[in-house]
């Protein structure tokens, strides 16, 4: 019975790990202003998520950003530029604000029905030496319960992310080291 992998990719074996693959999959379902923050419009949009809400301005203070109620006024008329420093915390604040809204529709839609069902395609094994290989085979699995994984991604811990990943993997039985690495996840929410 395999358990967690210590020295990943000592023999050539190549991937990553199952938590990454799977934040990958989720960052891929986050849209937003697709604007460059250095553009008027960008900024404005950016600004104006921002400050609709109180989450939205305490996301904008975790970033950073302590600038005075008419300071953000005159950037959203375009009477004044935020400097570098500043734009790159309101795009940081952007995201990470938006990541957690999100994060609260992602939830709701994978665990609804009764989980989202996970396509595992195991790691690459093509530059491993034929007596270190491994017998490996494309698996599946119902995740019923993502809040871990999910509110991992969401605070952008990887190393929770990486344990829940693991917690996940247990339920596919005494096979579940063989997937602690893969080449690929796939799911759809």
């Amino acid at each position: 019975m395999p358990g967690r992998t210590d020295d990943f990719g000592k023999y050539g074996a190549q991937g990553e790990h199952g938590g990454q693959a799977t934040a990958r999959v989720l960052d891929s379902l986050v849209d937003g202003i697709t604007s460059p923050i250095t553009t008027r419009r960008g900024l404005t949009a950016r600004v104006r998520y921002l400050t609709r809400s109180e989450a939205g301005r305490q996301a904008m203070r975790e970033a950073g950003i302590t600038v005075k109620d008419r300071t953000i006024k005159a950037w959203l008329s375009g009477k004044q530029r935020p400097s570098k420093a500043n734009l790159k915390k309101i795009d940081a604040a952007y995201w990470a604000y938006r990541r957690r809204n999100v994060a609260r529709y992602l939830l709701r839609r994978l665990n609804g029905g009764g989980g989202t069902r996970v396509e595992i395609h195991p790691l690459d094994q093509s530059r491993v030496a034929r007596p270190h290989q491994r017998i490996l085979e494309y698996r599946s699995l119902n995740i019923r319960n993502w809040d871990a994984i999910v509110a991992a991604w969401a605070d952008r811990d990887h190393g929770a992310l990486e344990a829940a990943w693991i917690d996940k993997m247990v339920d596919l039985g005494s096979q579940w080291g063989k997937y602690e690495y893969v080449s690929s996840v796939g799911f759809a929410a």
